[in-house]
């Protein structure tokens, strides 16, 4: 009996193929391309799981693959890029998962916002028009300015932008991006530190399991720079927020799994920014792992078969270490020569751990997003703001270098 992973985020391969094996089935991974892979592969045994080459942005080629897997009982899709193409196969060999229409609407920003403003959970409303001065003139009328001008299929912080007037929004729309997955459109920009609360979610209730810190770069970018876990708010916020998490996922009919929902905390309450419906990449997932003391990739698992996760009702210990890291940017765009400094990392607190996620000779050329880093320093404290102190003052004694490409 076998689970199945449509690709996977950078980091978990290992711990969701022990969370498979718990389960009693085998993990099989396929992938476009291993290499992307390679720090987890290396690491683990080769027995530990399948990997399967195909072409992944191939939907049929997927489904000949998955047709030839040995008794296929759970498809796992967590990343953006794979989400919708494996609601779509879960949903044509019969294995369990979430209504298809339900992750389209996940993935769509702009539908998001709409749906949770007409709610009565968002302040804001989406913008889209096809016309620039029309557009300009509806962002100003309707959210004010400064606004954020966005992908509606986004990931990864690209094109994601602030725009403080009209005029700014007209040059960023004449720009054109290639690489866009979606419609832009405009939203309200909501003033306050940014979070992301890791939750999941059974049967329509939701436990909010805990919350990470999101540290960005200035405007008007928003590159995703710095993470912690599990954040410390005063008594009684924790309860707050799980409740209002509870309703804004119902209001998107997102009733099991994992989700990874950013939010600004305003003077006027928390204001959702994004709704992921995956668990947290990067290594925010391998954080929540270390800190609650469990490994959280069996309730992933175990949703995907269809049964309701032990971790819905357990009570986690709670008591490993908070967790903090650094996406590790070069200074210029380029081929990566590689890291200097990581001989320092052995004397400093924390235990410090670069994590590679590019190799050698990848080519660095988008740093104003997440496209852009080279791997990730890790660091361990009792609490998520001392484990941020440790990661920051380890990742400055770093540098990524990059050549001429």
């Amino acid at each position: 009996m076998t689970v199945v992973s449509l690709e996977a985020l950078t980091f978990g391969l290992g711990r969701l193929a022990e969370a498979a094996g718990r389960s009693g089935e085998r993990l099989v991974l396929l992938t476009r391309d291993p290499a992307y892979y390679h720090h987890e592969l290396e690491s683990l045994d080769e027995d530990a799981l399948d990997v399967v080459r195909v072409e992944t942005f191939d939907t049929e080629a997927v489904a000949g693959a998955l047709a030839r897997v040995p008794e296929p009982r759970a498809l796992i899709s967590s990343t953006d890029t794979w989400m919708l193409p494996g609601a779509e196969l879960t949903e044509r060999f019969g294995l369990p998962g979430l209504d298809p229409a339900v992750l389209r609407l996940a993935r769509d920003k702009a539908r998001v916002r709409e749906r949770l403003h007409a709610a009565g959970l968002s302040r804001g409303r989406a913008v889209e028009d096809p016309d620039p001065d029309r557009f300009a003139k509806r962002v100003e009328a309707e959210t004010g300015f400064p606004a954020v001008l966005k992908d509606t299929a986004g990931t990864g912080s690209m094109n994601v932008r602030l725009v403080r007037d009209a005029d700014e929004l007209r040059a960023a729309l004449a720009e054109s991006p290639p690489d866009l997955k979606g419609r832009r459109f405009a939203e309200p920009y909501f003033s306050g530190p940014v979070y992301s609360a890791e939750t999941l979610t059974w049967d329509g209730h939701t436990r909010l399991l805990g919350v990470s810190s999101r540290l960005m770069s200035r405007e008007p970018l928003f590159r995703e720079e710095i993470t912690a876990f599990p954040v410390a708010f005063p008594e009684g916020r924790h309860e707050e927020l799980e409740a209002w998490l509870d309703r804004v996922l119902a209001a998107l009919g997102y009733s099991d799994r994992f989700a990874h929902v950013e939010f600004a905390l305003t003077v006027d309450g928390p204001e959702i920014v994004e709704v992921n419906p995956r668990i947290g990449g990067a290594l925010v997932a391998e954080g929540m792992c270390r800190a609650l003391g469990v490994n959280v990739y069996e309730a992933m698992v175990e949703a995907a078969l269809g049964t309701r996760p032990g971790l819905m009702d357990a009570a986690v210990p709670g008591d490993g270490p908070a967790s903090a890291f650094v996406l590790g940017y070069p200074d210029r765009p380029g081929r990566l020569t590689g890291v200097s400094g990581l001989d320092r990392l052995a004397g400093m607190p924390g235990a410090p751990r670069w994590y590679p996620t590019k190799p050698p000779g990848a080519l660095l050329e988008h740093l104003a997003d997440s496209r852009g880093y080279a791997g990730i320093l890790y660091a361990e404290g009792p609490t998520a703001e001392l484990a941020t102190h440790r990661a920051v003052a380890a990742a400055n004694a770093l540098r990524v270098r990059t050549s001429a490409p």
